[in-house]
């Protein structure tokens, strides 16, 4: 069987140990060839396509990025852009193609399997955690380590200076990487998309909690929102139309300052989240995808996606995957606001 891999979206840690798991799957198990189709969905659109050996994986397993590149291409964007991917499968001779990514990879897809029964299989992939049908995607925890390494040092400036500080990180519509790393890092208040703030309400929790240490630290998605406000990078969308997020960090840091009138700075963290070497629990969760997808190409069970639930791996419809986003549970953040001054009603002093 000839099989071919792309890598779409933005790039993620622990893309590689899937590209490895896969050349090792399809090889040494089944005798397969495999081609890398570059550039994400850009690859099959434009036939850019090489192949893939063995030695290609050497030494790529604590690899951060994708040696297959990666871009934000919808074939869909693109005049005829579907039925270029499936000629260029066909000129190839792929009989199966493993499309890893997220909600945008695995719904084009999708559509591809729905509009031409095209033989796709996905492995989920994103940094904010955020895809339906899987318990976890490969990337977040890196990006949790990350962000969770930034507050532990954000916490000594801002006490050395009586400051607050403000982290601004990862998160689209999903606070999953604020909610489980402001609970790592000990933010004394975590902001997400799921629920609109009110600064005054913020500033007071600040108020309360520089009374008591002398500083506090702020974690704040990119997608988080004030009240009805979405603070935009810029109006440019991408070839998926999603607006660039940033800036939100900035905007409330300026807000706090002048309603509490502590010197309050912001940072964000942006791309590096998604760089380095991957964590061990990605590495693993990684190389997993990547095995069980080539046997469900050898089952020929196309259209679905690989998906961890619990610590089993197993396999859902891709279209289960897509069209809604898995947002952080309310009873989580919930509890997370007992560490907020706005939640509490009283104190004893020991």
């Amino acid at each position: 069987m000839r099989l071919a891999i792309l890598t779409g979206g933005g790039d993620c840690p622990g893309l590689n140990n899937v590209i490895r798991a896969v050349l090792f799957q399809a090889v040494k198990k089944y005798g397969d060839e495999v081609m890398g189709y570059l550039y994400g969905w850009k690859g099959p659109v434009n036939n850019l396509i090489k192949p893939l050996t063995l030695a290609d994986a050497e030494g790529i397993f604590n690899q951060g990025g994708t040696i297959i590149k990666s871009s934000r291409t919808n074939p869909y964007k693109v005049e005829g852009g579907p039925q270029k991917v499936i000629d260029n499968l066909k000129l190839n001779k792929i009989d199966a193609l493993i499309a890893v990514g997220g909600e945008d990879t695995c719904g084009v897809a999708d559509k591809l399997w729905k509009d031409f029964k095209a033989p796709i299989v996905c492995v989920p992939k994103t940094i904010d955690n955020d895809l339906n049908a899987t318990d976890q995607t490969f990337g977040f925890d890196t990006a949790l380590s990350i962000v969770c390494d930034a507050m532990d040092r954000l916490h000594t400036t801002a006490k050395s200076h009586d400051r607050v500080l403000v982290l601004e990180v990862m998160g689209r519509h999903a606070g999953w990487i604020a909610t489980m790393g402001g609970i790592a890092g000990a933010a004394d208040y975590i902001l997400v998309p799921e629920e609109e703030f009110d600064v005054g309400k913020v500033a007071e929790a600040i108020k309360i909690r520089k009374k008591e240490a002398g500083y506090a630290v702020i974690i704040i998605a990119e997608g988080a929102k004030i009240k009805n406000e979405e603070i935009l990078k810029d109006q440019e969308k991408d070839s998926f139309g999603h607006v660039k997020l940033g800036g939100i960090g900035d905007r409330l840091a300026k807000a706090l300052e002048l309603k509490t009138g502590f010197e309050t700075r912001a940072m964000s963290l942006g791309h590096v989240q998604r760089g380095g070497s991957p964590t061990a629990f990605d590495r693993v969760l990684g190389t997993r995808y990547g095995l069980a997808a080539v046997d469900l190409v050898h089952q020929k069970k196309f259209g679905r996606m690989v998906s961890l639930q619990g610590n089993k791996i197993t396999d859902v419809d891709v279209r289960d995957a897509v069209g809604t986003l898995r947002t952080v549970d309310k009873n989580l953040y919930e509890q997370t606001r007992v560490f907020f001054g706005d939640e509490i009603k009283s104190r004893t002093r020991v």
